[in-house]
């Protein structure tokens, strides 16, 4: 019952909150004013009451909505929607039913039902004729496809936030005392929770891979605990990132070799403890050996020594070790680092315990703005998996460029079919900032990812329409444009940023804006733009190939290989990952390499252009002011930067190829 009191007071606080500044993300619309009816059993679990109250306060198509709880069905977070016209002398309602096995079902169900009002999508219902029994009919049933759907927080202990763009860590651990959250972080992850569970995610890991020992500690972890109780009743999971040192870094042993005795005791230890706080607690996500994280390599053990270690100390209690792929120099220097996780991991396949989930980045390198899938995916056949995608734009402008990101998410899942995976994480791209993204088109990527997390088969199309309809709320003509933008978004920063698989040659460290010629001897090579675009005085690109190169091609799946292997069957977008290409190489559309390169370029810059004059001449009556001119502002800076990197590398790589650049025309906007 308290969930049910502070979520009504956290409900006036929302009415009476800042208007139009973004806090309330996709949520912000349609509030009733005569609550419905809720029929059901809503006293049964606090999930149930949430699930309730949403419905009573945001289900403006009818009296009633009905709430049915029948475990017989077993949809387990699924739910089965009916919604009916009901006779009415006033004007057209809607009765609707959930029906669910579970109180996580009825929960997704309702905000289903909302999203479909939201956005238009019992209009029909509305507006129809009755059926020749008096009705019209809407049914629907879903289940979640993957059943582990997460967020990875990539926060730190002291408030910052690694590829962070909107802020400080939304944790607070500061503001938490003992087994408490102070009133205004409760309300704030309250918003957090809603979020959530309205698009489906389960889990969430709140730290750092990264991570800091002290996260183990038990000031820490009673306050997890606490976070944890919040989100408990919103279906969401808690996990933490954890340092494979933790126990020599905290002084508890002399080692952190995962095959030390007193290793594996004082970790057994530490899951009981932890479990005792947080009985449903979801498990470890753990980076070992890679860009200096502590691992078992240090003791010469494998990864599967470590990951079993673990795997076993949480056991008992049902957790789950989420072991990254992300691992790269530690014992294949030299190696093309796109075939590092394979080489690292393929042998280890079948050899870690069932309840180890072995998760891997979208693409071999590191969220590059276009990248090939992984083949990881297809090479681990006995070891669970897991998708990584990164809702923050690290390498996609941040949040100061407007980019949406489902259109490369999807064509990531055109290649890895979704049964090969058991889940599905998002690196998360929330901060402390009013509107929890920074920019207001970058809460469209973290919406965006949980669909996709729920149903890979939504289309980028769909989704974008979705988002945008409970967000701003736009005239027919104006949303159809807005959607066009955000579809064609991603392709737009390719183009201006590494057109034709062009890839990392961003600035050192913080990985916004060019630096083609980026090289410094103090860092890896491995880090530095040289290397990845090799350009010559004979061409551009990284020569990947089994004749010739490194020899990635050889760990595709045969088809995607002998495609990607030959110059003239490998996809443009990949070219350049692929293929040292010649300046004069004739592309389909008959430009020479150095000419298609000009065009991209100009056309990305184009786009960007395009964006910001409709933005700025055409949408201001439709956008409340304070988010239409922080998307103005926005808008004018991805310009310029857009502008940047189009003349920063067409002037570094014109001296190689040894070509006049190509100026912009009227006509270097894609089509």
């Amino acid at each position: 019952m308290k969930y049910v009191l502070f979520y009504l007071s956290f409900l006036l606080c929302a009415v009476t909150a800042k208007a139009n500044n973004g806090e309330h993300l996709w949520l912000d619309c349609h509030w009733s004013a005569n609550p419905c009816q809720v029929v059901g059993p809503l006293k049964a679990s606090p999930t149930i009451g949430i699930a309730a109250e949403e419905l009573r306060q945001h289900w403006t198509l009818g009296p009633q909505v009905r709430l049915s709880l029948r475990s017989m069905l077993q949809l387990g977070e699924g739910y089965h929607i009916t919604v009916r016209q009901i006779d009415s002398s006033k004007c057209p309602q809607l009765k609707a039913t959930i029906v669910a096995s579970s109180a996580a079902g009825l929960l997704y169900g309702a905000y289903q039902l909302l999203r479909l009002q939201n956005t238009g999508g019992l209009d029909s219902l509305l507006t129809s004729a009755p059926k020749d029994h008096g009705q019209s009919l809407f049914v629907m049933t879903e289940q979640p496809v993957w059943k582990l759907r997460m967020l990875n927080h990539w926060d730190n202990l002291d408030g910052s936030v690694e590829r962070g763009y909107a802020g400080n860590s939304i944790w607070k651990w500061k503001q938490i005392l003992g087994h408490e959250l102070t009133p205004q972080l409760r309300r704030r992850l309250t918003i957090y929770a809603r979020a959530n569970a309205s698009i489906g995610i389960n889990a969430t890991v709140l730290n750092n891979v990264n991570a800091s020992p002290l996260i183990l500690t038990r000031p820490y972890l009673e306050k997890v605990q606490a976070i944890a109780q919040l989100l408990r009743p919103y279906h969401i999971k808690v996990y933490l990132s954890v340092n494979f040192g933790t126990p020599k870094a905290l002084g508890a042993t002399s080692t952190a070799d995962p095959l030390c005795p007193d290793v594996a005791m004082w970790w057994q230890r530490k899951a009981k403890e932890i479990y005792a706080l947080i009985p449903d607690f979801g498990g470890f996500l753990v980076k070992a050996n890679s860009e200096g994280q502590p691992g078992p390599g240090d003791y010469g053990r494998s990864h599967a020594d470590g990951a079993n270690m673990l795997a076993n100390a949480l056991k008992p209690f049902g957790g789950s070790v989420i072991w990254r792929s992300f691992v790269y120099g530690a014992h294949h220097k030299g190696e093309d680092r796109v075939k590092q996780a394979v080489s690292e991991f393929e042998p280890m396949d079948g050899l870690m315990a069932d309840n180890v989930i072995l998760q891997s980045k979208n693409g071999p390198l590191d969220f590059q703005p276009r990248e090939p899938f992984a083949p990881i995916f297809y090479r681990m056949h006995h070891t669970p998996q897991m998708g990584e995608l990164q809702i923050t734009q690290e390498y996609l402008g941040q949040s100061k460029h407007l980019v949406y990101l489902a259109p490369m998410w999807k064509e990531f899942l055109s290649y890895v079919r979704p049964s090969m995976l058991v889940g599905i994480a998002g690196v998360a791209n929330t901060g402390d900032t009013d509107n929890w993204c920074g920019h207001p088109f970058s809460q469209a990527n973290w919406y965006a990812f949980g669909r996709l997390a729920w149903n890979p088969q939504l289309s980028a199309e769909n989704i974008a329409l979705e988002w945008s309809r409970q967000t701003f709320k736009l005239p027919t003509e104006q949303e159809q444009q807005l959607c066009h933008v955000m579809l064609s978004s991603h392709e737009t920063c390719t183009d201006y940023m590494m057109p034709l698989g062009l890839h990392h040659i961003f600035r050192f460290d913080h990985h916004y804006g060019p630096e083609p010629g980026g090289f410094n001897p103090k860092y890896p090579l491995e880090w530095c733009p040289t290397y990845y675009h090799r350009a010559d005085t004979l061409g551009l690109g990284f020569d990947r190939t089994v004749a010739t190169g490194s020899g990635a091609t050889a760990q595709y799946p045969p088809h995607y290989a002998a495609l990607y292997e030959q110059l003239d069957s490998c996809p443009e977008r990949y070219l350049l990952w692929f293929h040292h290409v010649a300046w004069t190489h004739r592309m389909l559309s008959g430009r020479t390499l150095w000419q298609e390169l000009c065009h991209h370029y100009n056309s990305g810059v184009a786009q960007v252009a395009q964006y910001r004059s409709w933005w700025h001449n055409d949408m201001h009556p439709y956008i409340d002011n304070m988010r239409w001119q922080q998307v103005d502002t926005l808008l004018t800076r991805q310009l310029a930067n857009a502008q940047e990197w189009r003349d920063s590398c067409l002037n570094y790589f014109s001296r190689f190829a040894r070509k006049p650049i190509i100026r912009p025309s009227t006509h270097t906007i894609r089509q």
